[in-house]
């Protein structure tokens, strides 16, 4: 079996070290016939957009080696789709200067530092170059200001911040002379590529610096991609279409493929079939319902997509380290930080809507692409896109009301349901802890079995629903509330008698009765009495009352608790 490449994200590398390709040369094919002058693919993290512009690279670059020789890339593209395309497209191949950045180094903690790392990336790519400051098709001028951007000032000599705002502002427009460079020496308009363009604008905005950096990548944009005569093609990735009063003021040639479209569906993320494929090919085809409840459920134009970080994981794990259960393996790759804020901050209409999503239902919204990592919280609705955009929703279905669009939409699979999950659990577990247990300390220790019944009830029903509803959720939560109830300790599944009793309080002072719970989880709300009559027969028949006796304590009282979702019913063990 070939090596699964985890986090791989150089095409060359899945070649030269024959690891697993799903074969996604045909984009090339289809962004020269449907691509625009500028093509913008919005797709989630980890949905390989970082590996197809490497792809993209190899196959248009005039590329030269150490010693200045042209390298011949076509054995990257021997046996692969792309070698069916029409001659046309073939003789593309090779053929173009290519100038390519990633923009996610701008991950940092204020604009200066952020604005650096993206110079420094800039510079890096005139040093890529670096063959242009011998070129004889450039003037001397030329030559000296392609120098002078290729040799950054270092950061200790940026002393003070008219040398900082100059270094800056060199590097916003730097992009357009080097495609001139490139034109003049190879005598062919430039491709560029930009990858990851909204990571340093989602860091600015949560580290509270955005109009700063919209300013800079708006620069950097209008340049190369707007007023640049010598450019073939410009192709940039993100995870979110930012609003184009922000960054692609002007840019009316660009050409849009988000999850939304039905243009290039197939060229991110992984089709059926290739899942399917996949996990042939590694023996464990027997597993595809299972890899379609965890990792499907994304809706591209109207292509089935699979998470594909999330498959190559899942295989692995199974077939190569058999490891025997799937995980949310995409949840921990990405900031989830937009999750947080919505349960945290859901006020009683967005929890209401959560709890529908958290039980498998569907909501409608509005959608439109143009929104602003600044005006998220503006609005419900503009939360409810960013989370659609960005993977952590799918479309079921669509109306259309006038000029509007209507999306049903849902959460994708189990996967992304774990995220929701972690978050609402932590808010939940927050919430618990912050409320004030005098109601329920009282309750308890005076037997009051409705009092016990209704704080627990009202606690539940300001909360958000979570996806563990079984006993050992209720257990967990129930157990988090008695910490408090003064002069006891409680303890959980301790042996007594014949078994193990849900939740013991023992009190401090032996001539206090100890207090046992028992705890059952119906799914229907008529079955909670019966619920109960289980819980006294379990502590009856497995003797929980005389096991706390014999270990000294003068008393004990045991009551059943059931829980149906959000409302609980408290007794007292007859007799």
């Amino acid at each position: 079996m070939k090596k699964i490449g985890i986090g791989y994200e150089n095409y060359k590398r899945f070649i030269d070290e024959n690891l697993y390709y799903v074969d996604k040369t045909l984009l090339i094919r289809d962004l020269v016939e449907k691509g625009g002058e500028v093509t913008l693919f919005t797709r989630p993290r980890r949905f390989g957009k970082t590996l197809a512009l490497s792809m993209l690279r190899t196959f248009f670059e005039k590329e030269y080696d150490s010693g200045g020789n042209i390298v011949d890339n076509r054995r990257y593209f021997e046996g692969k789709k792309i070698m069916d395309a029409p001659e046309e497209i073939l003789s593309m191949m090779g053929r173009y200067p290519v100038i390519k950045l990633s923009l996610k180094s701008a991950k940092q903690p204020s604009f200066r530092s952020a604005a650096l790392r993206l110079r420094d990336e800039i510079a890096s790519e005139f040093n890529r170059h670096i063959y242009l400051a011998d070129s004889e098709k450039l003037t001397d001028d030329e030559i000296q200001i392609f120098k002078s951007l290729s040799l950054r000032a270092k950061w200790d000599d940026l002393n003070s911040d008219e040398d900082y705002k100059k270094e800056i502002d060199r590097y916003s427009t730097a992009l357009i002379t080097l495609s001139e460079c490139l034109k003049k020496h190879h005598g062919e308009n430039v491709i560029v590529l930009i990858d990851e363009y909204d990571v340093p604008l989602e860091n600015a905005y949560y580290e509270g610096f955005y109009k700063e950096m919209v300013g800079f990548i708006r620069s950097l944009f209008e340049s190369v991609l707007k007023t640049n005569d010598a450019l073939q093609f410009g192709v940039v990735t993100g995870c979110l279409r930012i609003s184009k009063e922000s960054i692609f003021t002007g840019l009316n040639h660009l050409e849009i493929s988000s999850v939304y479209n039905s243009t290039f569906e197939e060229g991110f993320g992984f089709t059926q079939d290739e899942t399917g494929q996949m996990l042939k090919d590694y023996g464990i085809e027997n597993r595809i319902s299972e890899a379609k409840e965890w990792y499907d459920g994304y809706l591209f134009g109207e292509t089935e997509i699979y998470n594909p970080w999330s498959v190559i994981k899942y295989v692995k794990s199974i077939a190569i380290d058999h490891v025997k259960f799937p995980m949310p393996y995409w949840a921990n790759t990405s900031s989830n930080t937009i999750i947080k804020d919505l349960v945290w901050n859901a006020d009683e209409e967005m929890k209401r809507q959560l709890d529908v999503l958290i039980s498998g239902g569907t909501i409608e919204k509005e959608i439109h692409e143009d929104i602003t990592y600044d005006d998220i919280h503006e609005s419900e609705d503009n939360l409810w896109n960013f989370l659609f955009f960005t993977g952590y929703m799918r479309k079921e279905s669509e109306r259309r009301e006038e000029n509007k669009i209507f999306v049903t939409m849902r959460i994708p699979n189990r996967e992304i349901a774990s995220i929701y999950d972690n978050q609402i659990s932590a808010w939940f577990k927050k919430r618990v802890k912050e409320t004030s247990k005098g109601e329920l300390n009282r309750a308890v220790l005076e037997g009051d079995t409705d009092g016990i019944a209704k704080y627990v009830t009202g606690l539940l029903k300001k909360s958000i629903s979570v996806f563990d509803s079984g006993e050992s959720f209720y257990h967990g939560f129930f157990l988090s509330l008695l910490y408090e109830v003064p002069d006891y300790a409680p303890r959980s599944n301790r042996e007594q008698g014949d078994g193990r009793p849900d939740i013991v309080l023992y009190p401090e002072n032996p001539r206090d009765p100890a207090i046992i719970f028992e705890i059952k989880v119906r799914k229907k709300f008529s079955e909670m009495e019966d619920g109960l009559k289980e819980a006294y027969d379990q502590i009856t028949d497995r003797k929980y009352e005389e096991g706390v006796l014999d270990d000294g304590y003068l008393g004990v009282k045991s009551y059943g608790i059931c829980f149906c979702r959000k409302s609980c019913i408290v007794g007292a063990l007859p007799g």
